[in-house]
């Protein structure tokens, strides 16, 4: 088969009667299925229903150290999970801040602090910083947008590349302008890109000079174990970022995070933040005044069930069983139906949650509006960028964790067929 671009416009029409009958078909068993967000399925969430098992027999909600979980105290969390997200992240135990589930939750009061108080490095509290910037790799996490939009930051898009995002670019705005204050980062299987971000793409980040000079850089490691495979040349790995920045003089450039949301259970897991001494100690005076403590029994009975990296790597291939088969489906699919036509691009990810994929430019709102019209939700398109615009309008996000595999089949062959349609119909246009 020819692809769209080099096919007649006979032929395009003609192509646009098979793709239409096969739509209709579609449409006409009333779907109803949701694509939107990576959320784990039932049965994912089911792997951790132990999590809470005789606790009171297991520890008698002690701590390695004696504390009793139960009562107020121990702000930074106890020992054993603050040594197991160490492990997790290939830090020390002594930059590690354990937090509640949400490691968003934790972004938006280290950047609020950040607006109120400065850093420990500031002249003055970022508040009084006109025209504040962020630098935002696009595509990205829609949730990081609206954090640094509420905020009140001016957000810059920087281009992703294959091995992770435009270095070259971050580099020259952040020598030229110190009102720019940060990026955003998520090294390990971006979302949604699913890319992994090269050693020289962390080196460069963090020896880079800034013109700002309480520059951070915020780490959203949030996907740091999730592999899909078990064959380590298959497993992404990226280095440690705060030992690099410390390599390179800018120890304070980095706060890092991560969870245990897609290890354990999505709303009842655990966060941490990662920090060299000046930046934790900075941030944990503030904190004193915010928090006694988090919720350590919680923290206690991650513990017990994940003592270590490798029970969570165990943990973390149950997932693997459950993911990949969904993941493999939707690129077959997406391959099966889209490869020829030559005109619709994706990364095939080796963990994370999400498979990106560009459409034939311009399309991207039309083919989201259709699929609902049939009974498929994504993600609304321009979501992946800041203030929801997407310049070229091409960037969906599919999610294949939460749906079962029968409605996974039907949802992304909708989802192909109706990049299909949009792409014959503006190439059309544009012929016209």
């Amino acid at each position: 088969m020819k692809s769209y671009i080099e096919m007649s416009v006979a032929q395009l029409k003609e192509e646009r009667e098979v793709v239409e009958r096969r739509i209709s078909e579609y449409k006409s068993m009333n779907l109803s299925l949701d694509m939107t967000r990576g959320k784990p399925s039932s049965e994912q969430l089911s792997i951790s229903n132990c999590l809470f098992d005789n606790l009171e027999t297991k520890t008698n909600f002690k701590a390695s150290d004696g504390f009793d979980c139960r009562n107020y105290g121990v702000p930074l969390g106890i020992p054993e999970v603050r040594n197991l997200f160490a492990e997790i992240l290939n830090t020390s135990s002594s930059k590690i801040f354990v937090g509640n589930s949400s490691s968003l939750n934790m972004m938006f009061d280290t950047l609020m602090r950040s607006l109120v108080f400065g850093q420990h490095d500031s002249d003055k509290p970022w508040i009084q910083i006109n025209n504040r910037k962020w630098l935002c790799p696009v595509p990205g996490y829609d949730r990081h947008f609206r954090i640094t939009e509420d905020l009140g930051f001016e957000m810059i898009n920087i281009s992703m590349n294959s091995d992770g995002p435009d270095i070259d670019q971050i580099e020259k705005l952040v020598s030229e302008d110190e009102s720019i204050l940060g990026i955003w980062c998520i090294p390990c299987y971006s979302n949604p890109d699913g890319i992994v971000y090269s050693n020289e793409v962390c080196e460069r980040l963090a020896s880079m000079k800034t013109k700002a000079k309480d520059f951070r850089i915020f780490w959203d490691n949030a996907y740091v174990v999730h592999h899909l495979y078990g064959d380590k040349d298959k497993q992404g790995s990226i280095p440690d970022i705060l030992s690099l920045c410390e390599k390179y003089g800018n120890a304070s450039r980095v706060f890092e995070f991560a969870s245990t949301s897609k290890v354990t259970f999505a709303g009842a897991g655990l966060a941490c933040m990662a920090a060299n001494e000046e930046n934790f100690e900075f941030s944990k005076k503030i904190m004193d005044a915010q928090t006694i403590c988090s919720n350590k029994v919680n923290q206690l009975a991650h513990a017990v069930m994940l003592p270590d990296l490798d029970a969570v790597e165990v943990q973390m291939q149950k997932h693997a069983e459950i993911l990949r088969p969904k993941f493999e489906l939707s690129l077959d699919i997406l391959s099966r139906e889209l490869d020829e036509t030559n005109v619709v691009n994706w990364h095939k990810p080796l963990g994370g949650y999400f498979i990106s994929v560009f459409v034939y430019p311009n399309t991207a709102d039309r083919v989201v509006k259709m699929c609902k019209d049939i009974g498929v939700a994504f993600t609304p398109a321009g979501a992946t960028y800041p203030y929801g615009k997407d310049p070229s309008d091409s960037n969906i996000r599919i999610a294949p964790s939460f749906p079962v595999v029968d409605d996974i089949e039907k949802a992304v062959t909708v989802f192909a067929l109706c990049a299909k349609l949009a792409a014959i119909d503006k190439i059309l246009e544009e012929r016209a």
